[in-house]
């Protein structure tokens, strides 16, 4: 068997930057995320960074984009459910171990999930357990600790449910905040406990499913 069919398969979603897609890039053939291979990359944006990354990796990794809006606008009998069943087809072909949503702006509808079966769904969710479920979760957790409503924030990475934010916590991390600093010194603090975590989160997974 050669060395890359032992390797875990990783399909990595993202809409953006792609920070913590570096991260895990970084991660590969190091012991923090050794005998895995990132095997493909899928953005919901055309223009995300991190496209450009996977492409600038050695080796490049794989690439597709499938965006929500010109999709639907292409045939009047799409929606939304076709689209993910799209993304589910296009993930499945890369046969991967585990799914990670990496900064993947899309809610998925129970037919993604239930198309991927028994392969383990993970995300990356800037809100401690139970709180900030959804969108601009690192604003509202700023806002409220600077309001006193919360003592302490952080991050994590779940698995994936039908329920938003709200599956099986795989790791937490809280993460320092200051009274009175500026939004952007918790979010760059915030951003690097990201990178740490998410190549935490993805190798827990993988030891589980098939240790390396």
């Amino acid at each position: 068997m050669t060395d890359a069919a032992q390797r875990h398969r990783i399909v990595v979603l993202i809409s953006g930057s792609g920070t913590n897609l570096q991260a895990l890039i970084d991660a590969q053939n190091t012991p923090a995320l050794a005998h895995a291979q990132i095997v493909l990359v899928v953005s919901n944006r055309k223009a995300a960074y991190g496209l450009t990354r996977a492409q600038n990796a050695d080796p490049p990794i794989p690439t597709r984009h499938l965006a929500l809006q010109p999709y639907l606008k292409a045939a009047p009998d799409r929606t939304r459910a076709t689209y993910d069943a799209e993304i589910a087809r296009i993930v499945l072909d890369a046969r991967p171990d585990v799914v990670v949503l990496a900064g993947w702006m899309h809610v998925f509808g129970e037919g993604f999930l239930d198309a991927l079966g028994s392969i383990a769904v993970i995300n990356l969710h800037p809100a401690l357990p139970g709180a900030f479920d959804g969108t601009h979760a690192i604003e509202r957790g700023y806002e409220a600790f600077q309001k006193g409503e919360v003592d302490r924030v952080g991050a994590m990475i779940h698995r994936v449910v039908k329920e938003v934010d709200r599956g099986e916590p795989v790791v937490v991390r809280e993460v320092e905040i200051k009274k009175g600093e500026p939004l952007e010194a918790y979010e760059e603090r915030l951003h690097r406990t990201e990178w740490e975590i998410i190549v935490e989160g993805t190798r827990k997974v993988l030891d589980e499913v098939r240790p390396a």
